[in-house]
Order: structure tokens, then C-alpha cells, then sequence
């Protein structure tokens, strides 16, 4: 059974199609079980292949330029990061009727982060140590933030008018006066001066894997940049509760501008994503608003 569409331009494909493509591709595996992943992204549909391989293929055109993404800039950064990040094993191309390139990566074991899934202190120290080898790899030549990778690590005033437009749509849902006065704060923080640096860009819950209370895995590379660093402080309001916040800021050694845009980030994300996904991904849209009242909590302290 192919999953339920996320998005109205959305190319859905079953396993039978996914069976279908390694087969005319990369017959090797053709006898190897495909499986369709019930914790799929948004950006890309995820099925196993065998036991020890996933296969990732974009979702829309939108995101169609992230597989080519990270099959060259993976292996570069896999080296330097001391948490196991997927590896690009082979790289589809387009076929029966299937329009874009795909890839095919190795799979690595690990539940997606929750609360109770894990020791707060410490996966707020792992994903800081994650951060700081992403941040310290030479960033020459790396993709600048744009539309492949949804504009993560931007200055927060390219991003004013898609938020504005969220929090118009989330009239009803949310204290839109509160969240635009938070937004307005946190957005008017000095912007970042120094070179870019790497970032992954989507520091949710469903991209971190956890194994014994730990940090496992770092998945999901599709907004994978070189720009601003603040847009991967979002897991401090998307995932950490608040006594692990000056863990992982101090962590960082963050400045008060980089967290205020770091905070601006996780606002702006949660409000584009409640409505967009009202109807169709309920756990996403509880963590929008899980994010949503931690960053008001932390304007109103």
C-alpha cells in the first residue's frame, strides 16, 4: 500500500513501485524485501530494503534536488561527525513513471527521539556535539541556503514574509498576537556576520534517533547548507525540555543574538507547519504546538 500524501503536488509510490525501480536498476537486490516506513518524513517516503539498507525518494519536485544533495556532500561530512550519519550506497535515476533521482542508503538502528525516550542532559549534549563538528568541517564550496534545502540558514528577514503568512493561517489555532510579538523580538536580534558554516538544518525529533537514552543517529539531510548556525538551535524549544536548555546552550557557548534567532527559527517552522499539516500529520502538528507554547513561555518569563 503506498502512504498517505502529505502534500496536494505529492508523486506517491508503494512498495510495488519501489520494488519495481531496484528491480530495473539495481537487480542485485531485486530479491532483497521492501518495506514501507511508517515514520517517513515530509520531504521524502522511506522504505527498507532487506535488513540493512533504505531506500529515500523525494516526495515533490520541491524537494527532488536534496537526494543529489546529499549523495555528494554526505561522504564529505561523514568522516568528521562522531555520530553515524546514513551513507549513500547507490544513486537511482528516474524510471517507471517514477520522475526523479533517488537514492539508496544504509539503515541505521535507533528509535526517533520522545520524551521519555531519553536522558534530557544528555542527548542535549550529544546534539551539541553534533553541531560543533558539523560547524567545525571546512564549508568551501557548500550548498548556500535556497529553495533545495527550504531556505534554512537565511537571515531571519528573507523568512519574515512566509511566517507573516503562517501566522495569518493560524488564526484560531494559536495566539497569533502573542507569537507575532515573539516573532517581531527574536527576529529584530543581530544577524550573523561571520562565514557560514555547515548546518543540517532540521533538527526535529523524527531526524535524531536515540538508542539507551543517547543520541544514535542524525538523519535526514535535505536541508543540509552552509549559512547562519542559529536554524539548528531549534531543537532546544522542539525537543528538550526547558531544565536542558542551558546544558545545550552552554554547550554551544551560544550568544544571546544567536539564540534569539536560534528561537525565531523553531517559532517560524511551528507556525508554517500547524496549519499546512492540520489534517494530515498529527504528530507534527502536536510538536508545532509543543514548540509554539515553549517559545511563548520563554517571552513571557
Amino acid at each position: 500500500m503506498a502512504p498517505a500524501p502529505l502534500h496536494a503536488d505529492e508523486i506517491v509510490v508503494s512498495e510495488v513501485d519501489v520494488a519495481r525501480l531496484i528491480a530495473s536498476q539495481f537487480p542485485q537486490w531485486s530479491a532483497l524485501p521492501v518495506r514501507r516506513q511508517a515514520t517517513s518524513g515530509t520531504d521524502h517516503a522511506i522504505y527498507r530494503l532487506g535488513d540493512h539498507m533504505a531506500v529515500r525518494l523525494p516526495r515533490r519536485a520541491a524537494a527532488a534536488a536534496q537526494a543529489e544533495k546529499e549523495q555528494v556532500w554526505l561522504p564529505h561530512l561523514a568522516p568528521h561527525i562522531p555520530f553515524p550519519i546514513y551513507r549513500p550506497l547507490a544513486a537511482g535515476a528516474p524510471g517507471v513513471g517514477y520522475p526523479w533521482v533517488w537514492s539508496v542508503c544504509d539503515w541505521i538502528e535507533g528509535e526517533v527521539a520522545q520524551a521519555g525516550s531519553f536522558d534530557p542532559a544528555a542527548l542535549a549534549k550529544d546534539i551539541a556535539a553534533f553541531i560543533r563538528a558539523l560547524r567545525a568541517i571546512d564549508a568551501t564550496g557548500g550548498p548556500a541556503p535556497g529553495r533545495h534545502n527550504f531556505g534554512r540558514g537565511v537571515a531571519l528577514a528573507r523568512r519574515d514574509d512566509l511566517t507573516g503568512k503562517a501566522l495569518a493561517e493560524c488564526d484560531g489555532l494559536i495566539d497569533v498576537a502573542a507569537a507575532k510579538a515573539a516573532w517581531a523580538v527574536d527576529m529584530a536580534a543581530p544577524t550573523w556576520t561571520e562565514p557560514p558554516v555547515w548546518i543540517h538544518g532540521d533538527l526535529c525529533p523524527g531526524n535524531l534517533l536515540v538508542s539507551q537514552g543517547r543520541l544514535a543517529a542524525v538523519i535526514d539531510f535535505g536541508g543540509l547548507a552552509v549559512g547562519d548556525p542559529a536554524c539548528d538551535l531549534i531543537a532546544a524549544w522542539n525537543l528538550l525540555p526547558p531544565s536542558a536548555r542551558p546544558t545545550f546552550r552552554e554547550a554551544l557557548a551560544v550568544d544571546d543574538a544567536t539564540w534569539a534567532r536560534g528561537r525565531a527559527w523553531a517559532l517560524s517552522v511551528a507556525v508554517v507547519q500547524l496549519p499546512y499539516y492540520q489534517h494530515t500529520n498529527p504528530d507534527l502538528v502536536a510538536n508545532s504546538r509543543l514548540v509554539i507554547d515553549a517559545v511563548l513561555a520563554d517571552h513571557a518569563a
